[in-house]
């Protein structure tokens, strides 16, 4: 007879096939509301990237325990302090972008569908 999984490995797989049902909503949603998904996943306090960032981070702080014990591999708390902080990174950078989101998750539906001006994409590469 197999045990079931403790609560927090239960809770985890919930929560993952929750942003699984999140994301294939979010790709059917009209683009106003697609933008009001895509700012509250990204609002730097309460944000669903800010919580990841989170969960990685006490993972890391949990590794780096582990690691000193011998438990796990000190490679296994570098990896996990690389991922948060470059997913800190990565939220420094869409923060520069919250207000747009805010403001046009904000519009009235009709004026969301009116597309503004075509602008050039740009690339920008990280060295």
């Amino acid at each position: 007879m197999s045990h079931p999984a403790p609560y927090p490995v239960r809770l985890a797989d919930e929560i993952a096939r929750q942003i699984g049902r999140l994301t294939d909503h979010l790709a059917q949603l009209p683009p106003h509301e697609a933008v009001q998904v895509i700012a509250h996943v990204l609002d730097p306090e309460d944000g669903l990237l800010d919580s990841v960032t989170g969960l990685v981070s006490v993972s890391s702080t949990f590794a780096k325990t582990q690691a000193e014990r011998g438990v796990l591999p000190a490679e296994v708390w570098l990896a996990l302090g690389r991922a948060t902080n470059d997913l800190d990174a990565i939220g420094a950078d869409l923060d520069e972008h919250r207000v747009t989101l805010r403001r046009v998750g904000a519009q009235p539906a009709a004026t969301a569908a009116k597309p503004p001006a075509p602008a050039p994409l740009v690339i920008r590469r990280h060295r």
